[in-house]
């Protein structure tokens, strides 16, 4: 169930890096707008065929929305940055430029 959540935050990312809407990354990848957003959300694992779809039209390999080299290593540091890139990710854009407003207050 993590990694479903993982790969349904790391599409989140990517499709709103690239200024895409549900219903654009729908179409690239041949699905419903309903499918990719029960993706996103995580309460939907998608099919092998449909996970490399998306991949393609992110123009990125297929591990990198599986989390593959995200956060290289293994132990406490490693799972605390991929469950904080999993919850920046489904932020909307004000409460992630909140959030980056706290962190670099908390860096300083």
């Amino acid at each position: 169930m993590e990694l479903q959540r993982l790969f349904g935050a790391n599409v989140r990312h990517h499709r709103k890096a690239k200024g895409w809407t549900l219903e654009q990354l729908a179409g690239q990848v041949g699905v419903s707008r309903e499918t990719i957003g029960k993706i996103e959300r995580g309460v939907a694992a998608p099919l092998f065929e449909t996970a490399e779809k998306i991949a393609v039209a992110f123009g990125v390999p297929a591990p990198v929305l599986f989390g593959a080299d995200a956060f290289p290593g293994t132990g406490e540091r490693a799972r605390l940055l991929t469950e904080i890139n999993g919850t920046l990710s489904r932020m909307n854009d004000d409460q992630l430029d909140r959030a980056a407003r706290m962190l670099k207050a908390f860096a300083t």
